[in-house]
């Protein structure tokens, strides 16, 4: 007569239980949700400070209002009044030409200033921290300083023009002058940050590619021209991207820099937006349209040099 000993925890079939155990299954259930915990406070302040106001803003831009509580509909009557605006029209060319000169500087110089720091062997961290710091200032203060330095008078860049015989240049004062002066500043304030996204794309170019390259006779210029550039090119891509977005967003150092002046030759679409809806006469819906305006131009050619720069590397 043979007996059988049940086995606890096992099924009645006698075979032994499959599948991970219970409290596997709710720590992996923990794991997949932690992530979302960690990012959800972040997302929920994006969300309220961004995005609403964002849709927000594109539902005023249908609006008439002048004190900010009462609203009256008007149908797309502020972008036809906008894009009817001669002031407006004014305002897109400064900011295409700020922009273009911005961007193309930029790209030229961040690429050299990257190519020497790669090159440089020793002090390579000193330099970098040096040419990163004027990232770290506020935009208001970069204004203030450089409004000081370019004082006509007794400003630091016309003391040293007039101790070497060039006479005291009015720069804030002459139109093209204002404008060629907005565009080194804000090229001084970034430059730092776009070079060293150009640097780290440079360290990660394979050193091999170069040893190869120099057993063929290879010029330093040729090596720059066929290797590195194209290998720097969706780097460089990211570059062309985030600087033409920061050219559009221009308005913090230029306002404490020129006011927008002189005659609104350094007024550009950001500060055309502060201006309709902070100075009398209020137009909260004017300056929400103009920021749609704006929104899907960059968005726009930012879609467009994502969409090029996607083909080229196809190619």
């Amino acid at each position: 007569m043979s007996t059988t000993t049940a086995v606890a925890g096992a099924p009645e079939t006698g075979r032994p239980p499959t599948g991970p155990p219970p409290r596997a299954t709710a720590a992996r259930s923990r794991n997949r949700w932690a992530p979302w915990l960690f990012v959800a406070p972040n997302m929920l302040v994006f969300l309220v400070f961004t995005i609403w106001p964002a849709i927000n803003g594109f539902n005023i831009s249908f609006y008439d209002s002048r004190n900010g509580r009462t609203f009256t509909p008007v149908g797309t009557g502020n972008y036809t009044r906008i894009l009817g605006d001669d002031e407006f029209w004014g305002v897109v060319r400064h900011t295409v030409v700020f922009v273009v000169a911005f961007v193309v500087v930029t790209m030229v110089l961040a690429t050299a200033l990257a190519l020497l720091l790669n090159a440089q062997q020793r002090g390579r961290g000193v330099l970098r921290a040096a040419y990163f710091l004027p990232v770290l200032l506020s935009p208001v203060v970069v204004g203030l300083i450089w409004g000081w330095a370019l004082e006509r008078r007794v400003g630091l860049v016309n003391t040293i023009t007039e101790a070497i015989g060039l006479g005291q240049p009015g720069w804030l004062i002459d139109p093209t002058l204002a404008m060629t002066c907005t565009v080194l500043v804000g090229v001084w304030t970034h430059l730092g940050f776009y070079a060293l996204i150009l640097l780290s794309g440079l360290q990660g170019i394979d050193g091999n590619v170069y040893e190869a390259a120099r057993l063929d006779g290879s010029s330093t210029w040729q090596t720059i021209r066929l290797i590195t550039l194209p290998l720097l090119r969706p780097t460089m891509l990211v570059v062309l991207i985030l600087s033409t977005i920061t050219g559009f967003q221009a308005f913090d150092f230029i306002y404490t820099l020129t006011g927008g002046g002189p005659t609104g030759s350094t007024t550009l679409i950001v500060q055309y937006i502060y201006e309709q809806a902070f100075e009398s006469p209020i137009r909260y819906g004017l300056a929400s349209a103009a920021g749609v305006i704006l929104f899907v131009t960059i968005f726009g050619i930012t879609l467009l040099n994502y969409l090029l720069g996607r083909r080229q590397e196809a190619v």
